[in-house]
């Protein structure tokens, strides 16, 4: 009997369970684009509640949720102001220029968390001949540096100097239960402060799909109709904020797991010749390792070939994503449990040297 693959290329891959299925077949619906669906209504309150926000609005993705943030914080022709290798950068397919007329202008950050004496200096001073800044955004988790969180002191100082600036500030909290678990405080503890807050219900949460922005009543009242602009009414579409809610209840609780599993795995990967892992720096899910030659039977620490291993490891059924020519991202997740991480290390294993 073939093993099942162990999905480790995101936490978007989990399947809802039967309470999930069961709420979303139950739920009771109207036309959300006319503010009528009583489940949409509930979680996008819910959610607002949460984040410490005075409303949300229920989005397909949290893509729509930043986009629609940057839509209506900024004016075209200013400037997003954004660590390196951010979301709304590299995986929003350009929409906040193509969509908005927003220009991109980047710091380098370590760790993916941005110093604010750094961002303080990277901002130049108003004036007549420069794009002026508009948005400060801040992502928490960081996917690109291996779901780092930031804490409540680096968000304070970061704020201080978007305020400083006269920037909205917006916070694409994709991971942002995670961020909180992480740290065992509240997820309104980390939202304290910013204009807006997107948090996705389809990563490690369990929904099948969604996302809720959250801000105040205002914003959120011109959302709607940013949303429908982009082609985000969903009508009836409460059969998904049930599963929605039902993540809600019973997500945040399984992130301490995911989160033990992630540096179960960092411990294993990194005691494989010619693979590069820090279980220390496993603030959360997502784990980033380094491939070198010596894993394919080299006789160097140089640079290795992460397709390569990648495709190793799907042919023997553990699925992950290169994030770089050497790098190769894990998530783990609701659907991945420890005999599976140790399988997967097993495998790894196995391929070195070959």
């Amino acid at each position: 009997m073939a093993m099942a693959t162990i999905d480790l290329r995101s936490d978007t891959v989990t399947r809802p369970g039967p309470d999930m299925r069961r709420a979303m077949a139950e739920a009771e619906v109207g036309d959300d684009v006319f503010g009528e669906d009583p489940t949409v209504l509930r979680l996008q309150e819910r959610a607002a509640e949460t984040m410490g926000m005075e409303a949300g609005i229920f989005v397909p993705s949290g893509t729509m949720g930043n986009q629609i943030a940057l839509h209506l914080h900024g004016r075209p022709g200013t400037e997003v102001w954004c660590a390196e290798d951010s979301h709304v950068l590299l995986y929003e397919m350009g929409a906040l220029g193509a969509l908005s007329g927003l220009t991109a202008r980047t710091v380098p950050a370590e760790g993916g968390l941005l110093d604010p004496d750094r961002l303080a200096a990277a901002i130049p001073p108003s004036a007549p001949y420069r794009a002026p800044a508009s948005v400060l955004v801040i992502e928490n988790t960081f996917n690109m540096a291996g779901g780092r969180v930031y804490d409540r002191r680096r968000l304070d100082g970061v704020l201080a100097v978007g305020r400083d600036r006269g920037l909205a500030c917006h916070l694409d909290g994709a991971r942002l239960w995670n961020a909180a678990v992480a740290l065992d405080v509240p997820p309104a503890e980390l939202v304290r402060g910013f204009d807006s807050v997107s948090f996705c219900l389809s990563k490690g949460l369990g929904a099948p799909v969604g996302s809720v922005l959250c801000g105040s009543r205002d914003l959120i009242t011109e959302a709607w109709r940013v949303r429908k602009m982009l082609g985000g009414g969903m009508r009836q579409v409460g059969v998904l904020a049930a599963a929605g809610l039902v993540a809600l209840d019973t997500g945040p609780g399984a992130l301490v797991e995911d989160h033990a599993n992630a540096r179960h795995l960092a411990r294993g990967l990194a005691e494989i010749p010619g693979l590069s892992a820090n279980p220390d720096a496993v603030d959360t899910n997502i784990l980033m390792v380094q491939v070198t030659a010596r894993f394919f039977g080299g006789g160097d620490d140089g640079p290795g070939d992460a397709a390569r291993l990648v495709g190793a490891l799907a042919e023997r059924g553990v699925l992950a994503i290169p994030t770089g020519a050497d790098e190769v991202r894990f998530v783990t997740h609701r659907d991945v449990g420890r005999s599976d991480i140790d399988r997967a290390v097993d495998i790894a294993q196995g391929l070195a040297g070959s």
